[in-house]
């Protein structure tokens, strides 16, 4: 989770808030706890497009203590948002990996920073493809032409994209366009 990161929530076709992780959470817990809901609310990491849960329970200070921790300042060192998770790799490759100065994770978030870098149209592209296609699941899967949509977004084919959703529930149609901006661009600047 970085700074830029938003979230937004949707309760049922209704587009309720897109904001950073303290204000959602304040908005969810202020806003929505204590109104009567007629259908569930989603929330979406727009980052990601992944759907995401909180805890909601208590206070808002605990809540935000809880899910949005304030990074910790003083001697030390900082809370980086290291996230530990299993990779496997062939005895050749983690011996390359060692053998470079600072370790094997050191190594290998340098060369994901330098991938990053390398092309950033591609980058932005493959950052705004995902998690649109990833929101088309959940919240356009069942509506008109959601697949061709999905097809023109992994196709670059923003003209077609934009006639598929044009007719869908306005919020749901906002956010996707908001989404996928990036998906497009390249497309956009070879025809101009």
């Amino acid at each position: 989770m970085t700074e830029d990161t938003t979230y937004t929530v949707f309760m049922g076709q209704q587009r309720l808030s897109t904001a950073p992780l303290r204000e959602t959470l304040t908005y969810l817990k202020q806003h929505l706890e204590n109104h009567a809901r007629t259908q569930p609310l989603v929330i979406f990491n727009d980052q990601t497009g992944k759907v995401v849960d909180f805890n909601l329970q208590g206070t808002l200070e605990e809540v935000l203590e809880r899910e949005a921790p304030e990074p910790r300042t003083g001697p030390g060192r900082p809370k980086l948002g290291v996230v530990s998770r299993e990779i496997s790799l062939l005895p050749r490759h983690w011996d390359w990996l060692e053998s470079h100065p600072n370790g094997a994770s050191a190594t290998l978030r340098r060369l994901i920073d330098e991938a990053r870098k390398a092309n950033p149209a591609a980058e932005r592209k493959r950052q705004a493809i995902l998690p649109t296609d990833r929101f088309l699941i959940v919240m356009g899967g069942d509506l008109p032409g959601a697949e061709e949509a999905s097809r023109a977004l992994y196709n670059s084919d923003g003209a077609t994209f934009r006639q598929i959703v044009q007719h869908w529930p306005e919020d749901i149609r906002h956010h996707v366009l908001h989404l996928s901006a990036g998906a497009f661009e390249d497309n956009a600047e070879k025809k101009a």
